[in-house]
């Protein structure tokens, strides 16, 4: 749930938030035109890009490329609520600000990778950079455009004067050459992380229809099926390989509910996880 919500424009596009949020609580990123900065001050996250996954705690930060995400708000012991801030950088701002003279940096990459995330810790320089714009969040009234101009503008500095600095430039760079991500990678890298098939279809960039038609051509099968049954097998592997509980082996393998895993367990393999562990047990005694 939000608790508290706080957003700053420029040019009619939002360049600056601030969440406090309380867990569990999954948002959603479509971001076709922009990099973002995303930095933790309280709590723990857990951020999901097309083939990447990044656990983000209090005090770190991750560079996102354009394209989709979502981010999921977890339960952290140091903290009730999770608070964030995020830096948007939308190519038509950057254009304006930098009216058309962009850093050489980031026109001196000769080859864009297909780079998602980067995460790091915070340095004493960024964390003044977030410190001063918390300040304006919380004064809002002394905020111009100059002044957000300079912010932007300052965390691009920043960025690029970190220890994962080529990581960065590779990052911002490819606000201008896009980089796509093949359908099966985006598939293969998500089979077990607790997602609908309507959220993958979004990292996929595509709509539900399209995404079941496109999984179908690919896999032969339901999107659905395909992924329930990869899971099961999964966890079937662990219950004979592991002594992990049958809980976090639920959770491993992608799912949140673990009456609804014993009981598509069962329905799969004709035995519940516990039995299947003995029945394996059994048959190596023998």
């Amino acid at each position: 749930m939000i608790q508290d919500y706080k957003q700053i424009n420029l040019y009619g596009k939002k360049v600056f938030e601030k969440a406090v949020v309380s867990p569990p609580f999954r948002f959603f990123y479509s971001m076709p035109d922009e990099a973002c900065f995303f930095y933790l001050l309280k709590g723990s996250n857990a951020v999901y890009a097309p083939t990447e996954k990044q656990l983000v705690d209090r005090k770190e930060g991750v560079v996102m490329q354009c394209g989709s995400y979502f981010c999921d708000v977890l339960a952290s012991d140091d903290s009730e609520f999770c608070e964030a801030v995020a830096v948007h950088l939308p190519l038509e701002v950057l254009r304006m600000i930098y009216d058309k003279e962009f850093p050489d940096f980031l026109l001196k990459v000769n080859e864009v990778q297909p780079l998602q995330l980067e995460k790091y810790e915070s340095s004493e320089l960024l964390k003044s950079y977030i410190d001063n714009l918390q300040f304006y969040f919380d004064n809002p009234s002394i905020v111009t455009e100059e002044i957000l101009k300079l912010k932007l503008k300052e965390l691009i500095l920043i960025l690029a004067k970190t220890d994962n600095a080529e990581t960065v430039k590779q990052i911002l760079a490819g606000l201008f050459t896009r980089v796509e991500v093949e359908f099966k990678a985006v598939i293969e890298a998500n089979l077990y992380n607790n997602f609908s098939v309507e959220e993958l279809s979004k990292l996929t960039h595509l709509s539900l229809s399209s995404f079941k038609r496109e999984f179908q051509k690919h896999y032969g099968t339901s999107p659905a099926k395909y992924i329930k049954e990869q899971k099961l097998k999964k966890a079937a592997k662990l219950l004979k390989v592991t002594d992990l509980r049958v809980s976090s082996i639920a959770f491993d393998c992608g799912f949140s509910d673990l009456a609804h895993f014993s009981r598509s367990f069962q329905k799969f393999h004709g035995l519940s996880p516990s039995d299947f562990r003995l029945n394996v047990k059994d048959k190596s005694l023998d």
